[in-house]
């Protein structure tokens, strides 16, 4: 016989001809250049210029400046163990039993995978033995042993559901916690620019997260135990028959690591590709919302080529981004089955033959009848084979044992390789989990910057015309365009008092920054009506949204009655799901109402006062259900805002132009009987009715200046006729110019009006024609007086030289 050392020089030839075989089938079939070009294009993806060009609007939703790149790092498991410590709180939550149970039901489908690899062997050999009687009773097992094994895969998958709805449904209740708290919902879409669809986040995102999670566990830790138990099986086995097990470990790790390697190296970024079709995706959403909210304007304009054209877009860069995964998915897994397939498949043959034919020993006579539960501490028996009392006298192995034991360790091996296959396939699964983990990491980030008053957005520091910009202390490029730039955290001081409420050098800084007004300080007192007034964009609303503390104090110091006592009404009030009763008390439940002591009646008072009395039997009484917003008018649901400013009682009423939709006579009742019941009222408006219910003016000139001074509503009245008659008497002048300007032309003589105002428009220089008769017209119309236009025509004649030709 040869001896071992020569054995181990063939087998080591062998394997090195495998190696050469391998090699020789990489470079025929092309996979050689397609693993240095996967090497080459493995961190490659699309530019934030091809983003920003193929996708108009993507720029501010979330592409430009530095994108985090999610991939398996260090960065990754900080971000995993942080989601997962909201999910498993302790070792008796429910996800945790889940996934408790989830892991007993893959152990026992490990110890099922090994008990019908030896009954599979033990009917091959009774078939070789031609014993009828052990193959009919091996095949009774295996019928009955099919019901457990069915059960236990049908719980597998209903397990791993189970685990991803419960992390999904513990996720999101998390995540509604964070958003609604401290108006983070407010604060995300409004003053910060990093999540661009919040919507999609707070549902696919999360969806996808919690899905992929349980399957990756499922993925890796099944295999993880086939590979444990069922290579401890096989060691054992070839233990008992004194078998040779090193070249075929040697064969088995050194594929392992080769294809491992080599499928780690060309696997493309799956989880920037896939963050980036999600990004996409929820860009894709945002425009189609975006023709829902606005489909009226949209109608009005014709606008509809355009918006049909964005959506188009979107979708196409959607999906060529999934035509590109596609495409490196191809290559990937042809490589992938190759490798895990042929590969393995070659390896493994030589990892079952070389044990059976080096075996110098006979098996342990022993007949295995056990459960696979009868097993042992540290892992299942030894499994041995059933043979007949001849062949245990002779102590040889038979054909029959051999193809036993080939069969039993064939399955074992195959279903181990399969597990293999599995866990380096997980690999793709593992990085797509790290784009879903940095995606649901980085809202959850965001949430609680923005409750802590730090926001990005994309802004510029300044432009040519010196619009002033609230900006980080450390910028050098007045000019520089800041990409989601970081502005320095509000340090203003906050502070509550019921009756009060003042301002105190309070900048007006809006949410792109701009400082409106630089230092605002006015104090409100119980009883003091504000009317605030100004030119668009000076101010007004930005004023009233910084006193509801909607948008943050940069600086100075704001004392403000607590959220209770003031009540915030736009000009477009929101109509909530629900009943007519809901959109009266709202944001207060019934069992709010209720504890407060209110009844349907006083609602009904409440309607009264607002003259929408109607509306309760019109729409079937206060439970009725239906679409308010399309339902009722402009005028009804500025008028239902109204209401809830008499069912809440404020000590503040912040109003913005909450009554341009109603009639002046309604109008001003309201106005009165808030007065009358204590409420002090702020209010935005342009129309001059409601004068008379406020006794301060607060005055924006839009250029950063402002005036606070007592009202006098019937002066202001009085002042305001004038100004609309001089308007009225100064309309004609234009008409009468024009008219001018043509007898000069027809005329040919010089504008004796335009040398004496200093402008270029020419009129008529005679003294007795054209002149006289439109001086007497300016004069009139409140304009300066024929005569005086006359002095000055002569005074102007005589200082002007004889020689000077006349202008035509």
């Amino acid at each position: 016989m040869p001896s071992v050392q020569s054995k181990l020089w063939q087998y080591g030839a062998g394997g090195a001809a495998l190696a050469g075989g391998a090699y020789l089938g990489l470079k025929l079939s092309g996979l050689d250049k397609l693993i240095a070009k996967q090497l080459r294009r493995r961190k490659e993806g699309p530019t934030d210029q091809e983003l920003v060009a193929e996708l108009p609007g993507l720029h501010e939703h979330g592409v430009g400046g530095k994108r985090n790149v999610p991939s398996l790092n260090r960065e990754f498991l900080v971000r995993l163990r942080k989601l997962l410590s909201i999910v498993f709180t302790g070792p008796f939550c429910k996800q945790s039993v889940i996934l408790f149970l989830h892991t007993c039901t893959l152990v026992v489908r490990t110890f099922l995978s090994i008990y019908i690899a030896n009954l599979d062997g033990s009917i091959v050999k009774a078939i070789v033995e031609r014993r009828p009687d052990v193959f009919i009773m091996a095949i009774l097992k295996w019928l009955l042993v099919a019901l457990p094994a069915t059960f236990i895969n049908s719980a597998i998958r209903y397990l791993e559901s189970s685990l991803a709805l419960s992390i999904r449904t513990k996720m999101v209740n998390h995540a509604y916690n964070e958003y609604f708290k401290d108006q983070a919902y407010y604060r995300v879409s409004n003053l910060d620019a990093r999540l661009a669809n919040v919507d999609q986040s707070l549902t696919d995102d999360l969806r996808s997260f919690s899905t992929t999670v349980a399957h990756v566990y499922s993925n890796v830790s099944k295999p993880l135990l086939d590979l444990l138990f069922m290579n401890y099986t096989l060691y054992h086995m070839a233990s008992s028959a004194q078998a040779n097990m090193s070249l075929s470990s040697m064969i088995g790790v050194a594929t392992f690591l080769c294809t491992g390697g080599i499928l780690r190296l060309c696997a493309p970024s799956f989880g920037k590709l896939v963050a980036e079709e999600a990004h996409r995706n929820g860009y894709l959403r945002y425009v189609n919302s975006r023709v829902v909210s606005n489909s009226e304007e949209i109608a009005f304009y014709g606008g509809h080529t355009v918006e049909r054209t964005l959506i188009q877009k979107a979708y196409q860069a959607l999906a060529r981004q999934m035509q590109m995964i596609f495409n490196k998915r191809l290559w990937y897994i042809m490589l992938e089955q190759f490798l895990m397939k042929y590969v393995w498949s070659a390896a493994g043959l030589f990892m079952v033959a070389i044990p059976i034919m080096s075996a110098t020993k006979k098996p342990n006579a022993a007949r295995i009848e056990h459960a696979p539960e009868e097993t042992s501490a540290t892992g299942p028996s030894v499994v041995v084979y059933e043979q007949s009392s001849s062949d245990a006298d002779s102590g040889e192995v038979t054909v029959s044992d051999r193809t036993h034991a080939y069969t039993m360790a064939r399955n074992l091996l195959v279903s181990a390789a399969d597990a293999l296959e599995r866990m380096l396939a997980s690999y793709k699964d593992i990085t797509e989990l790290a784009g879903y983990t940095s995606r649901v990491s980085r809202m959850f980030d965001v949430f609680e910057e923005v409750k802590k008053g730090n926001y990005q957005r994309t802004t510029v520091t300044a432009n040519s015309q010196g619009d002033k910009k609230w900006v980080p202390s450390d910028s050098r490029n007045s000019h520089q365009v800041v990409h989601l730039g970081r502005v320095e955290s509000a340090c203003g001081i906050v502070e509550e008092c019921v009756d009060r409420l003042s301002l105190e050098a309070v900048p007006v800084v809006t949410p792109n920054y701009d400082v409106v007004v630089e230092k605002l300080s006015i104090e409100i007192k119980p009883g003091m009506h504000l009317l605030i007034s100004g030119p668009n964009g000076c101010g007004k609303s930005s004023l009233l949204r910084i006193l509801c503390g909607l948008w943050p104090v940069y600086r100075g110091r704001l004392i403000k009655p607590p959220t209770r006592h003031m009540f915030y009404i736009p000009q477009k009030p929101y109509m909530t799901l629900g009943s007519l009763r809901s959109q009266v008390i709202y944001p207060d439940t019934r069992d709010e109402m209720i504890s407060k002591g209110v009844t349907d009646q006083d609602l009904m008072n409440i309607l009264d006062t607002v003259h929408l009395q109607h509306i309760v039997q019109r729409e079937g009484g206060w439970d009725a259900i239906n679409d308010w917003q399309d339902l009722l008018s402009g005028g009804e649901k500025q008028r239902l805002g109204m209401a809830r400013l008499f069912y809440h009682k404020p000590r503040f009423g912040l109003l913005d132009e909450c009554t341009s939709a109603v009639s002046m006579d309604v109008e001003g009742a309201m106005y009165q009987a808030l007065k009358d019941r204590g409420t002090t009222l702020i209010t935005i408006t342009h129309r001059p009715s409601l004068w008379r219910f406020h006794t301060h003016l607060l005055q924006f000139d839009g250029e950063g200046h402002w005036r606070l001074e007592a009202l006098d509503s019937s002066a202001r009245l009085s002042l305001r006729e004038e100004k609309e008659q001089l308007e009225a008497q100064l309309s004609g002048l234009p008409t009468m110019q024009k008219r001018l300007r043509e007898l000069c032309t027809l005329l040919g003589e010089d504008s004796v009006l335009a040398n004496s105002s200093g402008q270029s428009t020419p009129t008529c220089t005679s003294p007795t024609g054209v002149a006289a008769t439109a001086g007497a017209a300016v004069a009139a119309n409140g304009g300066p007086s024929p005569s005086a236009d006359a002095k000055t025509t002569s005074a102007k004649a005589a200082k002007a030289p004889k020689s000077q030709p006349r202008q035509r």
